[in-house]
């Protein structure tokens, strides 16, 4: 009688399949929810007012740098988007398609390192963060990271570990307010100088009319104005840019508004249109709209053009490199950091 021959356990022979190891696919969906956590504090700077989380002058250089909407989307959306997509294939049997998507993810992100080295000259922390996780992910994903099994509770848990991870780089980025009152510039530019009215604040207003930044200091320009009350008067040079198609037909009517007396309107109903509606029969719409006289509009075109390139000329010698850029008083405002509180106490201060 044969003995009988032990069995081998079915886990311990080299031809058994090896049992993945959670904790790379848990790596995985741990940096997706922290890319995820920084793209969303991100998108809320980009969309409010002021911003919330990184208001250091390296984070609002990106900001309103030229690459900050591609295609005109806010750049946090594409964050938002790839991270929801990666956690979503994190619970998916779909191995080729997470692959792809942690590759492209971490080539954007290298580009993106690349272009705040480079063609910016300034680091985000938020966005650091966010390249930092998708970068993360890839190399997770490509070590071997697999999909979870889906339950209600790990689904349960994402939110409130997103959430943890905005609240720690809210924690973690947040700085100091710069200081209200800049440093007082001791030579003002000649066409700053020349614009100051006695007994005003005067506001000196570098402007490009499709700028997203321009736009966006105008809002809080004027209710800092209505803030303070008072005498305040306003001054705008034209800086069309040449990234903004639009920006030029919108200087040329702004100048033939002025000529007519209309700058304020014009100028209002200029930041009010959609920046697409700024070409030169829409821009001729708006001025037909706020009571200009249509003939000596068209007649003065060749003059603004002038005022235009003169008005660029004294700004770009001025050292004005970036818009917006505000003079109140004698005090230089670059970018659109500054809040309204600020900006009304620079009003006051240039008043007294």
């Amino acid at each position: 009688m044969q003995a009988r021959r032990a069995r081998r356990p079915p886990d311990s022979g080299s031809s058994a399949a090896p049992i993945p190891s959670p904790i790379r696919s848990i790596a995985a969906l741990g940096v997706a929810v922290i890319g995820l956590g920084a793209s969303l504090a991100s998108l809320i700077d980009y969309l409010g007012a002021e911003a919330t989380f990184c208001a250091t002058t390296g984070c609002a250089t990106v900001r309103e740098s030229a690459w900050a909407h591609p295609l005109g989307v806010p750049m946090p959306v594409l964050g938002v988007a790839f991270y929801l997509a990666a956690i979503g294939l994190g619970f998916a049997p779909a191995p080729r398609l997470r692959r792809a998507l942690a590759i492209a993810g971490a080539a954007w992100a290298v580009l993106l390192v690349v272009l705040q080295a480079t063609a910016i000259g300034a680091w985000c922390k938020l966005c650091v963060i966010a390249d930092a996780a998708s970068i993360g992910y890839a190399i997770a994903v490509l070590a071997g990271a697999s999909a979870l099994r889906f339950t209600v509770p790990r689904a349960l848990a994402l939110a409130p570990a997103a959430a943890v991870a905005v609240v720690a780089l809210a924690w973690w980025t947040h700085a100091e307010p710069p200081p209200a009152l800049p440093v007082v510039a001791s030579n003002l530019p000649g066409f700053v100088a020349e614009a100051q009215v006695a007994g005003a604040a005067t506001v000196v207003e570098v402007v490009d009319f499709e700028c997203p930044f321009c736009r966006r200091m105008q809002d809080r320009l004027a209710a800092a104005i209505a803030q303070v009350g008072g005498p305040v008067h306003v001054a705008r040079k034209m800086m069309p840019l040449a990234m903004h198609p639009h920006a030029m037909p919108a200087a040329l009517a702004y100048c033939c508004a002025d000529a007519q007396g209309k700058g304020e309107a014009m100028a209002a109903a200029l930041f009010a249109a959609d920046p697409g509606d700024l070409t030169p029969e829409g821009c001729e719409q708006i001025a037909a709209s706020i009571g200009c006289d249509l003939a000596r509009y068209r007649r003065d075109l060749p003059g603004a053009a002038a005022r235009v390139a003169l008005e660029s000329a004294q700004a770009r010698d001025a050292g004005v490199d970036a818009l917006p850029t505000l003079f109140i008083g004698e005090a230089r405002i670059v970018g659109a950091s500054k809040s309204t509180s600020q900006l009304a106490a620079l009003l006051g201060a240039a008043r007294s």
